[in-house]
Formats: C-alpha cells, sequence, structure tokens
C-alpha cells in the first residue's frame, strides 16, 4: 500500500477565493482542514480547523481565557467583519502553515510520522513530473487510521 492508494479527492480553495467562501466549505462540509492551492494547483497551505477557528478569537481573549465567559457573541456579524475583504491565502497563510505534502509512493508510516509531526489532520499527496506538480489526493488522518487498524 503507498499513499497514492489511500489517497482521496478533498475539497479546496484557491488562494485568491474569499475567507468567507473558504470558512462556509469548511463548515458546510466539517472539514477537519482547509486545503488551499496556489494559482497553479500546488498545495499551498493545509491548515487545521481549530487554527482557523482561533483567528476568529479575539486576541485578547486569547490573552486572558477568563474572557471569553463574558464576552459578549456576535458570531456573525463578528466574523463577516473579520473575513470581509481577505483571501483564502490572507487568512491562512502558508508561513505559518505549510503543507505537508508526500510523493505517491510513499508508504503509509511516512505519511502517519508527516502527519503527527506537523499535526495535520491531512496530507496531501502529489506527483512531480516534467510539467510540474499535480495534486493526487489527500490523505486524511481517520483514512490512515483505517488502513492501520484494518478498516481499507
Amino acid at each position: 500500500m503507498r499513499a497514492r492508494d489511500l489517497a482521496e479527492a478533498y475539497p479546496f480553495v484557491t488562494t485568491d477565493d474569499g475567507a468567507m467562501d473558504a470558512a462556509r466549505m469548511l463548515a458546510e462540509r466539517s472539514l477537519p482542514a482547509l486545503l488551499v492551492l496556489d494559482a497553479d494547483g500546488h498545495p499551498y497551505a493545509i491548515v487545521p480547523g481549530s487554527q482557523l477557528v482561533r483567528q476568529l478569537v479575539p486576541h485578547y481573549v486569547l490573552d486572558d481565557p477568563r474572557l471569553a465567559a463574558v464576552v459578549d457573541e456576535r458570531p456573525d456579524t463578528d466574523v463577516t467583519e473579520r473575513l470581509a475583504g481577505l483571501t483564502a491565502a490572507e487568512w491562512a497563510p502558508r508561513s505559518a502553515f505549510p503543507p505537508p505534502v508526500v510523493g505517491p509512493d510513499a508508504r503509509p508510516m511516512e505519511v502517519a510520522a508527516l502527519m503527527a509531526r506537523t499535526r495535520s489532520p491531512l496530507v496531501a499527496v502529489i506527483e512531480r513530473d516534467a510539467d510540474g506538480v499535480r495534486l493526487l489526493g489527500t490523505v486524511t488522518a481517520a483514512r490512515l487510521m483505517a488502513h492501520f487498524i484494518g478498516g481499507t
């Protein structure tokens, strides 16, 4: 079994897509992470949903978590205001979350080690050839777990 055998199609946004559209996709599809591709279709970022939620929490609440119990919640307007006008690349910057990627011949244990090291719930499987890089799919933590416990 190789990464290409475990890889599955996964929804994605591009760096130029709106952050609000990316947030909606993450929420509506109950995705564990956001996969962002650049204009050439290369993995740009893979950001766990928890880290995207973190970016929506006011800094003063992150600094003092006790404030979370007393802050007035206006999720619709607050989120809309924070995401308005941002692209997916601005909301999920590459520098903070470089995408974990493997080649199609990576073994499941290599994928698992990368996933564990990067704390990412998915790993992109890419193929490099004379034309550049092509995304074959992703391996999710659930798919990898199923492989290891005999579910695939």
